[in-house]
């Protein structure tokens, strides 16, 4: 089985420039290819990592993979899918966005030398403007361009020519490493469709029509419901630590939707074609117990943070849904009760109730806190309280960093120690 036929079979290509021309080659040698990125924000999010995905199976199919980051693009803007025009970025956020990407890529590709990180600043900001016009912009006719789509669905609104020069600019980024590194295939998402073919288009009218480059695009990714995969309520799932926490991250694929999940294996994971049907005979025959959606978050999760993220996340979530809290680290804590209510409190220690009521507000009086606490409804650290004189020190567990509260059976509260 090829690259191309796993691919397939994970139903992970949309469209491609020449599917026999592309099968060959890949057959013959190692093939060069690349995946672009602009340095828009200072994270990847899990949309961005599905062409990444296909860029690490060609990795570890032994191809070359090239990674473009995109400073000098990134700069200017591309036409999105939103009716209106970017904000253009300061160079400093830029260059701070570059840093942050290209780390998050090291971590998904390694550092042993087997895929090329490089950054088109460098060889754009390099282009006069006289070169541009003379020796790239004659060769783009303008009909063409405005019938791209993501041209085109800004006509009405109107777009500015920074914008509608980026194809030109992303054109530019595949001749450039056709020419210097050898790379053939360009992929990305179903809206960089356009962008590609134009690519293809100018290494043909420099290189010859015969130059073997090829374009590939991957599906729109949507859910079964018809929403757009990726978001939640809380917005988008970063690959940042700091702005969607392992745990959260590792939840977010274990409450996949049994109609989804199957698929989601395919793209986001690189278990066997084996593994992958088994796991999906498991969610015909025995849904309730979770075991495709919990091997896609262990999967991915893994990927993403690495495997002490997954022992983490899943103490947590054992924790939370036994509600014993108590043998968690400071670490675990911050991520499990992340968006739980919380309260800052100093390290001075307090009798129970006057804590409850005066210092953190957990219960609105003294009279509910004592019958709350005397009906075993009031959980420290994990630990049943049922004595109203008992004595709250912060200091004692995690670190003395926290201090969890639970109220009833689902009530967690997170208390903060200065």
């Amino acid at each position: 089985m090829t690259i191309l036929d796993e691919l397939k079979w994970r139903g992970a290509i949309n469209q491609q420039t020449d599917e026999a021309g592309l099968s060959e080659l890949v057959k013959d040698k190692s093939v060069g290819l690349y995946v672009g990125i602009d340095p828009t924000g200072d994270s990847m999010h899990i949309g961005h990592l599905i062409p990444f995905m296909i860029l690490k199976r060609f990795q570890l199919a032994g191809h070359r993979p090239y990674i473009v980051i995109g400073g000098g693009t990134g700069s200017i803007g591309d036409p999105s899918g939103k009716k209106s025009e970017r904000v253009l970025q300061t160079m400093d956020q830029v260059h701070h966005n570059e840093a942050a990407i290209t780390a998050q890529m090291e971590h998904l590709f390694g550092q042993d030398g087997s895929f090329r990180i490089v950054n088109n600043y460098d060889w754009l900001s390099k282009i006069s403007l006289l070169s541009f016009l003379r020796d790239y912009g004659k060769l783009f006719n303008v009909n063409n361009m405005l019938s791209k789509e993501v041209v085109a669905s800004r006509l009405e609104v109107g777009i500015s020519f920074t914008e509608f020069t980026y194809q030109i600019l992303q054109s530019v980024d595949f001749l450039h490493l056709y020419q210097k590194e050898d790379v053939q295939l360009q992929i990305g998402g179903a809206d960089q469709w356009g962008n590609i073919t134009a690519g293809i288009d100018l290494i043909h009218k420099i290189e010859g029509p015969d130059a073997k480059a090829f374009g590939l695009t991957i599906p729109l990714m949507l859910k079964a419901d018809g929403t757009k995969f990726g978001k939640t309520a809380g917005g988008a799932v970063w690959l940042d630590a700091n702005k969607t926490t392992p745990y959260e991250f590792y939840q977010f694929w274990f409450n996949q939707d049994d109609r989804d999940v199957v698929k989601y294996l395919k793209y986001f994971t690189f278990l066997s074609q084996d593994e992958i049907n088994d796991l999906a005979e498991k969610v015909a025959s025995e849904p309730e117990k979770r075991e495709a959606q919990k091997r896609l978050a262990e999967e991915v999760t893994e990927f993403v943070h690495g495997k002490q993220a997954v022992v983490e996340a899943e103490n947590i979530s054992k924790a939370l849904f036994s509600g014993d809290v108590s043998a968690l680290s400071a670490s675990e804590i911050e991520q499990g009760f992340k968006n739980m209510p919380s309260v800052e409190v100093s390290a001075e220690k307090r009798n129970i109730v006057e804590w409850l009521v005066d210092v953190t507000s957990i219960e609105s009086s003294r009279r509910q806190a004592r019958e709350d606490i005397s009906n075993g409804a009031i959980r420290i650290n994990g630990e049943k309280v049922t004595d109203v004189e008992a004595q709250i020190d912060p200091n004692a567990h995690f670190e003395g960093k926290f201090v969890i509260v639970r109220r009833g059976k689902k009530r967690y509260f997170l208390v903060r120690v200065k």
